[in-house]
């Protein structure tokens, strides 16, 4: 008789989709599944922005409680949502495959676009990456903060608060929500958060070996899995939050990694992207050497003066 995995996972309608997704894979390798759902900070706290109430363990801290103390097996989260430093005692063994990794607009209006300066536009995001990527590209665009689950923020769309919303297309596909793309976006100008569009599978490191192993055999997608440790690695060394305007995109050819990342200034002014290559044998060393890179090209300045202003 196989151990039953308890699944934690927060309650919004796009976390319960990645937490049946993974039920789905761990059932379809013969294991028993039930899902529990926690309630965590960045759910409640709606009215403050991410990078004020703190980047580390936002959406993550209840859920590590409840692994440490065994309530729950494995705790589910978009990849893009997690720190690049667990805490101690924990690990990510899973990374399932990837979604496309594209930031799109969506909106009710179909004649956006945010390439034509001559029509005011408003969007909505709550990523600190996006804004500082228009200033950069579009700087003609508004924005405004807009947080909760995506049917929140398209409801506070809808009641006029921006004209459309800037959000990964994984989440708005996997929501159903594709009738309301009006533009997917470059991946070289909006290159998408680390691990944007792959779903991680956190545990403790107390789990159970043999679990372990079964959840890995179920849930890893061993492609993207390199790939998210690449750009993971460099995320560690810039110790960037959700909060930082910092950029990664793994792509895998036969067995080789190139990665193309960096980072923007929040106002836009200055922006870091260049791209290294290297055996997907050592994927970290693909994202230390990237970070090197791109700190010796001016990001270490950049970074510094972010932190101090997001610290004020």
């Amino acid at each position: 008789m196989s151990k039953l995995i308890k699944i934690g996972t927060r309650g919004s309608k796009l976390a319960l989709w990645q937490a049946y997704y993974v039920e789905e894979l761990l059932q379809k390798n013969g294991l028993e599944t039930e899902i529990v759902i926690i309630d965590t900070k960045g759910d409640q706290v709606l009215d403050v922005s991410i990078s004020k109430i703190g980047s580390k363990g936002v959406f993550t801290q209840e859920l590590e409680d409840q692994l440490s103390d065994g309530r729950i097996d494995i705790a589910v989260h978009s990849a893009k949502d997690m720190q690049s430093n667990l805490p101690e005692g924990f690990e990510i063994i899973a990374f399932t495959e990837r979604e496309t990794e594209n930031d799109v607009i969506a909106s009710s209006k179909k004649d956006i676009s945010i390439s034509d300066p001559s029509k005011p536009l408003v969007l909505g995001t709550s990523s600190t990456r996006r804004v500082a990527t228009l200033k950069h590209f579009y700087p003609h665009v508004k924005t405004v903060e807009v947080r909760g689950n995506l049917q929140t923020r398209i409801r506070k769309m809808e009641e006029g608060l921006c004209d459309a919303l800037l959000l990964a297309y994984a989440g708005v596909h996997r929501m159903g929500y594709d009738d309301m793309i009006v533009e997917k976006l470059k991946l070289e100008e909006f290159t998408p958060a680390v691990g944007q569009g792959s779903v991680a599978i956190e545990v403790s490191k107390n789990l159970n070996p043999e679990t372990r192993n079964q959840i890995i055999a179920a849930c890893n997608h061993p492609e993207t899995e390199k790939k998210l440790r690449a750009e993971r690695a460099y995320l560690r060394v810039l110790e960037g939050g959700c909060s930082i305007p910092v950029f990664a995109l793994a792509k895998m050819d036969n067995e080789e990694i190139s990665l193309k990342g960096g980072i923007v200034s929040l106002d836009g002014q200055k922006r870091i992207s260049i791209e290294v290559k290297g055996s997907s044998e050592e994927p970290e060393a693909i994202g230390e050497k990237l970070a090197e890179e791109v700190f010796a090209l001016g990001g270490k300045e950049i970074l510094d003066q972010i932190k101090s202003t997001l610290n004020k």
